[in-house]
């Protein structure tokens, strides 16, 4: 199978302080298609399983387990996502919204290529930043005030573990996530929940700003133009959910094209289930051109 490599825009620095962003990858099997058309896992669970199944490498550390593939940053995941949709389905995406002004809602078909998606790496790599919250942010307990925080940047276990929360709870998930991510404030290593939920809405504010600032960026915004009623209106594209919509439109054609070849080629399902999805279409459009080609013989 033909192994493909990227770059990741952030990248995983281990323990020993080592930046790993070399990727070498391999488009998803059969395998992976039936097991994600199948699975039950929310999104971020679905893309830790995908990720450790069908990344080979990043940087020196191979093969990769679920649990580093959880310490991946949330851009870091998606860019791989990305490259992973692109390698088995192709570059190019298309995909039909409703248009979102209440006097149109008509559907409105959007058709762009995962090249042209903006990417943008960081240019401090971490894996722990350091911000100095202006004096009106600072966190004040027992009379002094602490302005130096320590933080890391949100990751794959934390999409996992707040994902549930996001749904029935914005604030609370976003306070949930702030705590996890929080390294120090000041002399406190670990900040109880008391404490986070003590941080002013500025001090809040300029922590999401810098991590913002220093984090990789994928832009997942796009502008479409409604042809109906013309107007202008920005679609936050679910990576997520389209890619593995798209793997459960597919299970029943993949259960076709594995009968398709096992009953033409005689291969066992296992051969046929490790083949990426453009081997198989390959394999099914030589054989109909075969067959058309013996029918017109006749």
């Amino acid at each position: 199978m033909e192994e493909k490599t990227c770059i990741l825009p952030g990248g995983w620095v281990d323990e020993q302080g080592a930046l790993h962003r070399e990727v070498i990858f391999s488009a998803l099997t059969g395998r992976e298609e039936a097991l994600l058309a199948d699975n039950k896992l929310n999104g971020a669970a679905q893309v830790t399983v995908v990720l450790s199944r069908c990344v080979k490498r990043i940087g020196s550390i191979h093969p990769l387990s679920e649990s580093i593939a959880r310490k991946l940053l949330i851009a870091d995941r998606d860019y791989l996502l990305l490259k992973l949709r692109e390698a088995t389905f192709g570059s190019q995406v298309q995909a039909t919204i409703p248009c979102p002004w209440p006097d149109c809602g008509e559907k409105v078909d959007i058709d762009f290529s995962i090249d042209d998606i903006p990417v943008t790496p960081s240019q401090e790599k971490g894996p722990l930043y350091r911000l100095v919250l202006s004096p009106e942010a600072a966190f004040v307990e027992d009379g002094k005030a602490h302005r130096e925080l320590g933080f890391r940047l949100p990751n794959g276990g934390d999409q996992e573990r707040l994902s549930a929360h996001l749904a029935e709870n914005e604030a609370i998930a976003l306070t949930q996530l702030l705590a996890r991510c929080l390294q120090s404030i000041g002399p406190i290593e670990i900040a109880s929940a008391d404490q986070i939920e003590n941080l002013s809405p500025l001090a809040r504010m300029e922590i999401e700003r810098e991590m913002l600032r220093v984090a990789p960026k994928i832009e997942l915004n796009m502008d479409v133009n409604c042809p109906e009623c013309a107007r202008l209106f920005t679609v936050p594209f679910d990576l997520q959910d389209f890619f593995f919509g798209e793997m459960r439109t597919s299970r029943d054609l993949l259960y076709r094209e594995v009968h398709y070849l096992a009953y033409h080629y005689h291969w066992s399902e296992k051969e046929i289930m490790e083949m990426p999805k453009d081997q198989r279409r390959n394999y099914i459009e030589v054989l109909a051109d075969e067959i058309e080609r013996l029918n017109n013989a006749v």
